[in-house]
């Protein structure tokens, strides 16, 4: 069928519900509108299903995701013998109602569902998949998108997001379902079951069961600036933070309750400075030690920390650095550093943790980009008997996973306690976090990491965009800012080429392309798994910080010309 055909089908349904009826009218005789929200199916991989809001295959409304849920049923119910699934939801406009429409449909197919009564950071999500033996999760969420977008994460019996094999056999059930005759249960089900609150802190008790140095004195002196940004964080945060002995702690109140409008930040990423102003402004008016902000599902975390007067954001790359060398540190000081520890990183992660982890006798592992990929490296260490010797697991983009035993995706929670503790502890050293980072500096060199974006929306945007790393690989750079192109590794071919010939890479297929250049930079270009973009990444090492800067805007300026 045409784009306006499958418009016209939607509109014949009958019973259609009444917003997305709405919804269609609104975008009548709008031939762009109708090929955007119909040119396609909104697609399903290890990411689950993210798009915008309203009518249309393309879009995220209840007939999609009532669509996925039916195809995950069917595939639960093939799968697993009396199958069970957990549920949960963040502050976006229809999260709840789609996280209920997914439970309603599990229980029509027989499944037993467990779902939060109120809106719960993911994580939580994970935790409680986990605590119930669940065969499979679902959270209502589009991380840190603008408000337009809500998303369908999809997670395994491990608590881990769904990897490509899984994926792609739910797709096959999928494909199989008609979206108009979904059958739902009633809300009152036998098979929906409210997850109570002992579950939410037992979920906070492990959390702090992990702390790996207690401050006591010195967390009650922290004057902390949180903000949830209208987010899952309020809760889980203040329960963790009052049971650690935390006394100071102010919650910017624009962005303290849930609201997915996100009316104070229009992209409520924690990893950009404009998401933060609110939290700068209350942090200079309370003399605050130090900022943390959680995004909408409290997956990621973001830092910025008063130093010298000034605020200084800390990037996802510094503090999954500042992380691991205090996990080391304590535990090497408390006694508790395991015999034959390990971390893991991803492969888009800066180099200043090789130098940490060889500093401390870490085992260093490097996984493709996504927490499904670092609870698979967690999931073979418990198959070992060797849970404990797992210290930390991060990525740039500010996600960190420290609670490996009870969570195996993103945890902003538990990282949250990290950050007041570590705070707290060098406060006491009369040091903020960005005087322990000049001082790594010092000891393993000046590392600068740059990562942007180049945003594609639309069926064009993802055509060009697809048009780009093709081009890239049929006619690879030879040079970037006036040095050779020296290695290039293509993740999606699986083979790392050099003046030495050509090696096999030990990982998963994946749309990636690594450069390496004669200076001892690289660079890696990949698209975004959960937003229409092109990512690059850019890591600099330096004589000096002001030259790892410079020479990093000048790898950018040259890749900017590159891709566009």
């Amino acid at each position: 069928m045409t784009e306006q055909e499958k418009y016209n089908y939607w509109l014949e349904q009958e019973n259609i519900d009444q917003e997305v009826l709405n919804q269609l009218k609104l975008m009548e005789g709008n031939e762009n509108e109708i090929f955007e929200s119909f040119y396609k199916d909104l697609e399903f991989g290890t990411a689950g299903l993210r798009g915008i809001l309203g009518a249309g295959t393309n879009r995220m409304n209840i007939y999609t995701v009532g669509k996925a849920s039916e195809g995950f049923a069917k595939y639960l119910k093939e799968n697993f013998k009396s199958p069970s699934i957990a549920i949960a939801y963040d502050s976006r406009i229809n999260s709840e109602l789609f996280a209920w429409v997914s439970a309603r449909i599990m229980a029509k197919n027989g499944i037993k569902v467990y779902i939060y009564s109120e809106l719960m950071p993911t994580p939580m999500l994970s935790y409680a998949l986990r605590h119930y033996k669940c065969d499979g999760g679902i959270v209502i969420t589009a991380s840190h998108n603008p408000a337009k977008y809500n998303g369908y994460k999809v997670y395994g019996p491990d608590g881990c997001q769904a990897g490509p094999e899984m994926a792609d056999a739910i797709l096959t059930y999928i494909n199989k379902t008609d979206m108009f005759k979904v059958e739902l249960a009633d809300k009152n089900d036998k098979n929906i079951n409210i997850i109570p609150d002992s579950v939410v802190e037992g979920f906070v008790d492990a959390i702090l069961k992990k702390r790996v140095y207690e401050a006591k004195d010195a967390v009650k002196n922290l004057n902390i600036v949180y903000t949830p940004l209208n987010g899952t964080g309020r809760r889980p945060v203040d329960l963790v933070m009052k049971k650690m002995g935390v006394k100071n702690i102010s919650v910017v109140k624009e962005q303290e309750m849930p609201d997915g409008n996100f009316p104070t930040c229009s992209y409520p990423n924690p990893e950009i400075r404009e998401a933060l102003e609110k939290g700068l402004e209350l942090l200079e008016k309370t003399n605050g030690d130090i900022l943390i902000a959680t995004d909408p599902d409290a997956d990621r975390v973001g830092v910025a920390v008063k130093h010298n007067g000034d605020f200084r954001l800390i990037t996802g790359n510094e503090m999954g650095v500042l992380m691991l060398d205090y996990i080391c540190r304590a535990k090497t000081l408390n006694g508790t550093m395991p015999k034959n520890p390990v971390a893991v990183k991803t492969i888009v992660t800066t180099a200043m943790v090789d130098a940490v982890t060889q500093k401390y006798g870490v085992k260093l592992e490097s996984v493709l980009t996504g927490f499904k990929f670092i609870g698979g490296v967690i999931a073979e260490l418990e198959e070992n008997n060797r849970l404990d010797d797992y210290l930390l697991g991060f990525e740039e983009s500010y996600g960190y996973l420290f609670l490996g035993e009870y969570v195996r995706d993103k945890d902003a929670i538990s990282a949250v306690m990290l950050i007041a503790d570590m705070t707290a502890y060098y406060k006491s050293k009369g040091k903020t976090l960005v005087d322990v980072l000049e001082d790594m500096f010092k000891e393993f060199g000046y590392y600068e990491n740059k990562t942007v974006t180049f945003a594609f929306e639309g069926a064009s945007g993802l055509k060009k965009m697809a048009s780009i790393m093709e081009q890239l690989r049929q006619a690879p750079p030879k040079s970037v800012a006036g040095a050779d192109i020296i290695e290039t590794s293509d993740y999606k071919l699986s083979i790392t080429k050099n003046k030495h010939g050509e090696t096999p890479i030990l990982l998963p297929k994946s749309n990636v392309l690594a450069y390496k250049l004669s200076d001892g930079c690289s660079f890696v270009v990949r698209p975004s798994g959960t937003e229409p973009k092109l990512k690059i990444y850019m890591f600099v090492k330096g004589e000096s910080q002001q030259k790892a800067k410079s020479r990093v805007e000048e790898m950018y300026s040259s890749i900017k010309t590159l891709i566009q």
